[in-house]
């Protein structure tokens, strides 16, 4: 494999292909004259591990830097070990997230020279100028600093024109978060730093000139400071060059009157605001102290809906201490009401570093030694549950998130009491017919929900199918199953809420 040569090469192991390896730019960026001697590697989980090693040493490098992140952590051993194997003098480097925290207590650290743990733009190139000139650091972990934004430089450079034409374009306009949420790594960061207004935007500038369309903001909360937030969209509004997309994360009470104005500005498939709600118990958002002022939450997921063209991602989290499945479905079946594009079931993770642990004699929170570290059980969710749950959130987001059976899934609850009953059973009809909650073909998913719609809730089946062969004919799909082929129609109904079935697919949010 033919490849130049670099002294140090910056490892990433994305999720997939569309994700690129953010925090790594920022430490090439900042190595100063030795970014000449570097190169940045990138791939994806789905690569083999030695198919990793042989592209890593094809650059013959003195240092390899990884990024070790929860969705990455296996892969990121296995490489390590190999590296190790063939090259024991090569100095591996580790940083990221699920490195900096419990850090001797991980086999994987174990294989490492280094682990640098935090922010690491100052570390890493120091660590570099030591190692390549003879003189290593004696300890093996080094603690990151934290210095003002300013004084770190910026990646934006270092996309490709390929990066900018076919994936997603990571920026950051700050770090931290003020909250505590327990759950959450960023509970632990120590202050909000912002970057600097001025240079920011001649830096969107000249990704915009080179062809960067695809935004989404890392901010953790991106509505905190609510001049920077409308400067950025006063930004992107008025541009001369317009179809971008952008992706926001923004906490839900914090809606002032400038901001609500300035989000009716947008026009529709622009803007995704991610929306973490987590729980609607007052008992548990208090309890990890999450602080809910759930009318004012109420009233801007209604406004968000009802008066802007935004899509919104809202958050739900499984296994939270104290939330029992009977509190869990009245928050989904109240979210579901207020009508969003998507409502993801996400699962309690226990991240390293994060104080939920502080709970867990209490509530008797049991987590998976593997990664990604999912809940097993709790007191108030045995295993069962836990796994069932599982099955939901993948089931919920084939059927309803990814928008591909808008108008069938809202009948699954059609008439019900409770959304989240229904689809609970619908989840359990489907992993007891297919045993699996994956690699499941869209058209045997169709021929599923037919069956389930008619034999078990008892509905018409041409209201059925006619239902689930509009939405395969809107989601572009060229075959029909026979068996569903009596009920096509030839114009589909008209679109409609998610509470209902609406939302735009995942395909229409692209164009």
């Amino acid at each position: 494999m033919p490849s130049s040569q670099a002294d140090i090469v910056l490892l990433g192991i994305n999720a997939r292909y569309r994700h690129t390896a953010f925090g790594l730019r920022y430490l090439k960026a900042n190595l100063g004259d030795l970014e000449s001697r570097s190169v940045l590697v990138e791939t994806t989980i789905s690569q083999f591990p030695i198919e990793i090693v042989e592209r890593v040493l094809a650059h013959k490098p003195r240092i390899v830097g990884l990024g070790v992140y929860v969705w990455n952590t296996t892969l990121c051993e296995q490489v390590a070990k190999l590296l190790k194997a063939i090259q024991p003098e090569i100095h591996l480097v580790l940083g990221g997230p699920e490195i900096s925290h419990e850090t001797e207590s991980q086999v994987l650290a174990q294989l490492a020279d280094t682990v640098v743990c935090g922010e690491g733009e100052e570390v890493f190139a120091r660590l570099c100028r030591d190692v390549l000139g003879g003189t290593p650091p004696k300890q093996r972990i080094v603690q990151g600093t934290m210095p003002p934004m300013s004084a770190i430089a910026s990646p934006y450079r270092l996309y490709t024109d390929e990066d900018l034409a076919k994936r997603v374009t990571y920026v950051e306009a700050s770090r931290g978060c003020p909250y505590r949420c327990q759950f959450c790594l960023s509970s632990i960061d120590k202050a909000v730093r912002a970057v600097e207004p001025e240079s920011f935007f001649a830096e969107m500038d000249e990704l915009i000139e080179r062809g960067a369309r695809d935004f989404k903001f890392i901010d953790r909360t991106f509505n905190l400071n609510i001049e920077f937030s409308l400067a950025i969209i006063e930004f992107f509004l008025g541009h001369k060059t317009q179809g971008f997309t952008l992706h926001f994360e923004m906490v839900p009470d914090r809606l002032p009157e400038q901001l609500r104005a300035a989000l009716q500005r947008f026009p529709p498939g622009v803007v995704q605001l991610e929306i973490g709600i987590q729980t609607f118990n007052p008992d548990v958002s208090k309890r990890i102290q999450r602080p809910q002022r759930i009318q004012r939450i109420t009233e801007n997921l209604h406004f968000l809906r009802q008066h802007t063209e935004m899509y919104l991602h809202v958050d739900l989290i499984v296994g939270l201490p104290g939330e029992s499945l009977e509190s869990f479905g009245e928050g989904f079946d109240q979210l579901l009401s207020f009508d969003p594009h998507e409502i993801q079931v996400g699962v309690l993770k226990r991240l390293k570093g994060t104080p939920i642990v502080m709970h867990d004699e209490e509530f008797e929170m049991r987590y998976s030694p593997l990664p990604p570290f999912d809940i097993l059980s709790t007191a108030d969710m045995s295993f069962d549950e836990a796994q069932e749950m599982k099955r939901f959130a993948k089931y919920w987001d084939m059927v309803s998130n990814g928008g591909q059976f808008q108008q069938a899934a809202p009948l699954i609850w059609k008439g019900e009491e409770s959304a989240f009953a229904a689809f609970r059973w619908f989840s359990r009809w489907l992993y007891n017919r297919v045993a699996r909650t994956t690699h499941i073909n869209l058209l045997k998913l169709a021929e599923h929900l037919f069956d389930f719609l008619v034999d078990e809730r008892g509905l018409d089946p041409h209201e059925a199918g006619a239902a689930i062969v509009a939405d395969l004919h809107r989601t572009g799909g060229r075959s029909i199953p026979q068996r569903l082929q009596p009920f096509q129609v030839k114009e589909a109904p008209p679109r409609v809420s998610m509470a209902n079935g609406g939302g735009r697919t995942r395909q229409e949010r692209r164009r």
